[in-house]
Formats: structure tokens, C-alpha cells, sequence
């Protein structure tokens, strides 16, 4: 692993040495740092690069600027000092392949979600959601914020959602703990951003519901049931309409249980 360089990408992409932020160049240079990162050691073809990068329809001197951009990174590199550890951008033959690096940020988000899964199924949802909310802390904006190509379009979508369905696990496990009241601040701003996102409309007809105010989550029902019809002519799914029944017959199992809320 490179110890002098820092990479990350939970946000527009930087590089630190010692605390400094490392200028990593132009855009386009930066979208082919970004890439071969992602790419976690793997050798990329330099066709699949530019691809990434570029697109099907690439400027007929991108092979300029690909050599460009590869010296401009290599000269980055060195505020490394030239220590073995230090990043190493190697032509293969057919492609490159960006050694002694990591994606710093996201390993450590990894190992993060990692324990809270495991807090979690012990049964400590107090840390669970702890361990959570420290992983959310480390984004600083979109994926590779910034950054354009298809490569990096596709990544910052995935991502996006992977960022949604671990913030709608942790409130979740905050409702489940009994923090209605604290959930339905968060979780109406969470709808208003993702409106068609049914599982955090869920979470805030059930936040609603738990602090007694059931008439407001039914009317969070049926403004989510209009914004999907017209949205998507559609209905909401089976899970959304079984709370929202459960919710008009008052079903007992909707509260959470006192060892949980204590």
C-alpha cells in the first residue's frame, strides 16, 4: 500500500502527501487517475482507457494526450519523494496499470460497514449506527465529483446508491432503537431528494407513525401514490401498500418493542 500518498474518492478526487493536497492536473487527467484507481491494481488495456475516459468518439490525437496525462501523474507522483512505496504508473505492453495505491478513503469506508454489519447482527444497534454514520462521514460530495467520462458516469450512479441503501439501513436501525422523533427531520429531507424512493418513503411514514402522528404518515402515503402514478403510471410496490394498511388498522408490531426503545 502507498503510505506518502493518500488517495480519494468519496468527493471530488484528491491525493494528499502528508496532510497536502497533491495538484493532480487537468480534468481529463484526473478522470484517467480516477479510472485506474477503480481499477485496484488490474491492468487496463489502453483501449479500454480511452474508452472510459473518452468515449466512442475520442479526438483523433488522444494518444498525445493519454502519453500527456500518464507523464503529468508520473510527476505527481514523485512529491512522493521516489520512496519504493510510493505510486507507480507501468506500461504493460497494452495498457497501464497503476501500482502501490489504493483508494483510501472508500477501504476505509469498507472496513466501517464491515463492523457495523457485524454489530448489527450481534444485536448492537447502538453501534451499528454508530459505525454507519462515522462511514457516511467520509463522503465530501458525489463519486469522483467532477469528473466526467462514461467510466466515471457509470461509477458515481452505482455509487450514489450504495450510498442510499447504507444511509436507509442506519435509519432503520435508528427507528428500530426508537429515535422516531430524530429519524423524521432527516428522512423528510431524504424524500424530498429521491421522492420515487419507496423505501424511504417507508421509513417516514413509520418515523411518523412512531411518534404519533399517523395522520401525517398516511398523507405521506397518498402524496407518494400520486408523485408515482404520475411520475411512472404506476402504483407503490407491495411493501408500500402493506404499511400503509398496517398503519390504517393501527397494527400493534408497527411500534417498536421497549428493549429496543429503552
Amino acid at each position: 500500500m502507498a503510505e506518502g500518498l493518500r488517495f480519494e474518492l468519496l468527493g471530488p478526487l484528491r491525493a494528499l502527501h502528508n496532510g497536502t493536497e497533491v495538484p493532480l492536473g487537468p480534468p481529463r487527467q484526473r478522470a484517467v487517475l480516477a479510472v485506474l484507481l477503480l481499477q485496484e491494481g488490474r491492468p487496463m488495456s489502453y483501449d479500454a482507457l480511452v474508452g472510459a475516459v473518452w468515449g466512442d468518439e475520442p479526438p483523433s490525437h488522444v494518444r498525445n494526450l493519454a502519453q500527456k496525462y500518464v507523464s503529468g501523474l508520473r510527476r505527481a507522483f514523485a512529491v512522493a519523494g521516489g520512496d519504493r512505496s510510493a505510486p507507480d504508473l507501468v506500461w504493460t505492453g497494452s495498457g497501464y496499470r497503476l501500482e502501490n495505491a489504493r483508494i483510501d478513503d472508500l477501504a476505509e469506508r469498507r472496513t466501517l460497514l464491515r463492523a457495523a454489519l457485524a454489530a448489527r447482527e450481534s444485536g448492537d444497534l447502538r453501534r451499528a449506527g454508530a459505525l454507519a454514520r462515522e462511514a457516511e462521514e467520509l463522503w465530501r460530495g458525489e463519486f469522483a465529483e467532477g469528473l466526467t467520462g462514461p467510466y466515471l458516469a457509470g461509477e458515481r450512479r452505482r455509487w450514489a446508491e450504495k450510498r442510499l441503501m447504507v444511509l436507509e439501513t442506519r435509519l432503520e436501525g435508528d427507528l428500530e432503537l426508537g429515535r422516531c422523533h430524530e429519524c423524521v427531520h432527516e428522512l423528510v429531507r431524504q424524500v424530498a431528494e429521491h421522492p420515487l424512493r419507496e423505501r424511504l418513503v417507508g421509513l417516514l411514514m413509520l418515523a411518523l407513525y412512531r411518534s404519533g402522528r399517523a395522520s401525517d404518515a398516511l398523507t405521506t402515503y397518498e402524496e407518494a401514490r400520486r408523485r408515482i402514478a404520475e411520475e411512472m403510471g404506476a402504483e407503490p410496490g407491495p411493501a408500500l401498500r402493506d404499511l400503509h394498511e398496517r398503519i390504517l388498522r393501527q397494527d400493534p408490531s408497527l411500534m417498536p418493542t421497549s428493549a429496543l426503545a429503552s
